[in-house]
């Protein structure tokens, strides 16, 4: 599978009962299909899997299968911090026909290298399907190393990762060492590097609420090479990527601006709470103002 273009981690919609707002599920996969983004992931950190059920996860699974019905690819995140319950997420994507699975360290256990290849290979036998790995260390404590790259260099399955270190060398090693890789931007503030460095995906939360600004950018640098026009849309979404990841409320930033789109993302399951009347004012400004920059900068460069 190649990976090109724009993957929406999408959030999971609650009602205030933190029960799934179906409704508002559909009509979130609706705007990014008819946005264009090129693929949708379900249980990703934006979808908060950490804090649902085995049979929720498995149940979101089906639900966004059903909702896609083929228009793009969908990928599966299989993270578990034991591998026997990531493997049951992995057979779960295989057998509703996913189109590839995502696979991250697991976290809290401190896993080495050799651990993580171990970790990653089982899933991989279990699925069989196209893997983007997912190397995020600020929240998992280590990396996927070159020792554990070199190990999984004995399946093909393993065809991209979405590098979220925010380690500038980890992106120059990963594009000079292992070009068999396909680089996916993981960190937000760093795309226009990413793509320089030839990455052709991003994994990006925001996208599930400002699509446009994302693709904007992803075409701009990717698809035409115009890193003038890119710098400037870059400059126009770093306010907004600012915003984002600070104070911890990224997943809260996520809901508030797909709600503003008017699709009703309710509240982040706990312990996480929602945002409070100051931030939501600051989230809304900041989206206004890039809007109406990377409007100019489309018209203008037209």
């Amino acid at each position: 599978m190649q990976f090109d273009g724009i993957y929406t981690p999408l959030v999971t919609p609650y009602h205030a009962d933190f029960s799934l707002n179906e409704s508002a599920l559909a009509e979130a996969v609706e705007v990014l299909v008819a946005a264009g983004v090129n693929g949708i992931i379900v249980a990703g950190t934006t979808g908060e899997y950490y804090a649902q059920t085995t049979e929720e996860r498995l149940d979101m699974m089906a639900r966004v299968k059903g909702l896609i019905a083929g228009r793009v690819p969908m990928i599966v995140g299989t993270g578990a911090i034991r591998t026997e319950d990531a493997i049951v997420f992995a057979e779960a994507a295989k057998e509703i026909e996913a189109d590839a699975i995502l696979i991250a360290t697991p976290p809290y256990a401190y896993p080495t290298a050799r651990e993580i290849a171990l970790h990653a290979l089982a899933i991989d036998r279990a699925a069989n399907l196209p893997v983007m790995l997912y190397n995020y260390p600020g929240r998992m404590s280590v990396n996927m190393d070159e020792e554990t790259l070199d190990r999984l260099g004995r399946s093909a399955n393993f065809c991209a990762i979405k590098e979220s270190s925010g380690d500038i060398n980890r992106l120059h090693m990963l594009a000079r060492d292992y070009p068999h890789i396909a680089l996916s931007c993981g960190m937000d503030d760093q795309a226009l590097e990413f793509f320089a460095w030839g990455a052709r995906s991003w994994v990006c939360a925001g996208s599930n609420f400002a699509p446009e600004a994302h693709i904007a950018l992803y075409r701009a640098c990717a698809v035409e090479g115009d890193f003038t026009k890119g710098r400037a849309i870059m400059s126009a979404m770093l306010p907004l990527m600012r915003v984002l990841e600070q104070g911890g409320k990224f997943i809260q930033c996520i809901k508030h601006g797909l709600t503003l789109r008017g699709i009703d993302a309710g509240p982040p399951r706990r312990p996480l709470q929602p945002l409070n009347l100051d931030d939501k004012r600051e989230l809304e400004a900041v989206i206004r103002t890039m809007n109406i920059a990377i409007a100019a900068i489309e018209g203008a460069l037209a």
